[in-house]
């Protein structure tokens, strides 16, 4: 179990969006105080200047998972930009005095991206889910986006003897964005380790996201997503989904434990 004091701070944005982006510490994960609008004026940014950026979508099953990974969490706290995801993460900011915004998730990201591709000229690369899953995405995503190009599409199945010739295909597609689909943290894992080989600008993983745009998985109603039950249609579709739904019950223990941990802290120091 980590020990990493939560703090908000104002951190610089280089990528030429205004102002500064507000980050947070929860439970020992960066975490910045975006919306939707800031994320893709930064992404935009990002592609402008070329060079690699990574965005991490943290929701509350990946905080608990880097509660016990190291790698996992030096990675989502060294990319450039960690968007909210999850109704759980404004929670737990709320609790420790840290609120954020709003939720900005991974599959809106992705569809944000591909309309932005489409309007300003760069291509896309799909990677993840199972065979033909990301073809159909592609398709799917054309037709939204008649002028979208997708630079090349990979399903997530490959072997690890597979993996340098896939890297080398994305890096030639010519690609500005990559959206890896592969799930936490295998995904957020791949993009670091292959960080400067890519040749891409902006890598973001997209758990599940290729098979919603696919049509294989349908996203729930506006009305759940908005009232941060997205979770529970995920898993009355996909009842093995439980195993990542059972992190929830954790991460609200952690925070919990950690509101008290301060509380105490906070009337000792009073004390004196």
């Amino acid at each position: 179990m980590i020990m990493i004091e939560d703090s908000s701070s104002e951190t610089p944005n280089e990528s030429g969006y205004p102002g500064a982006i507000r980050q947070i510490s929860l439970l020992g994960v960066k975490i910045h105080a975006v919306d939707m609008a800031t994320t893709l004026d930064t992404a935009k940014g990002w592609i402008a200047q070329g060079g690699p950026h990574q965005i991490v979508t943290a929701d509350a099953s990946a905080v608990v998972l880097a509660q016990d990974d190291d790698e996992f969490r030096e990675i989502i706290n060294r990319a450039d930009l960690v968007t909210p995801d999850g109704a759980g993460i404004l929670l737990g900011a709320k609790w420790l005095h840290m609120p954020l915004e709003c939720r900005v998730s991974g599959v809106d990201i992705a569809k944000n991206l591909c309309r932005m591709a489409a309007e300003d000229g760069f291509s896309v690369f799909l990677l993840g889910a199972a065979p033909g899953i990301a073809e159909r995405a592609a398709e799917n995503l054309k037709s939204e986006f008649p002028s979208l190009e997708i630079a090349g599409t990979q399903h997530g199945y490959f072997q690890p003897s597979e993996e340098a010739g896939i890297v080398e295909r994305i890096r030639e597609s010519g690609a500005k964005v990559l959206l890896v689909a592969l799930g936490f943290p295998k995904q957020e894992k791949f993009i670091r380790k292959h960080f400067e080989e890519l040749g891409v600008c902006v890598a973001i993983g997209v758990g599940g996201s290729l098979d919603v745009f696919s049509g294989a998985v349908r996203r729930a109603p506006e009305w759940m997503q908005q009232h941060g039950l997205e979770w529970a249609y995920r898993l009355a579709q996909n009842p093995r989904k439980i195993s990542k739904v059972m992190t929830l019950p954790r991460f609200i223990c952690l925070v919990l434990k950690e509101k008290v941990r301060r509380t105490i802290r906070k009337n000792e120091t009073d004390e004196f």
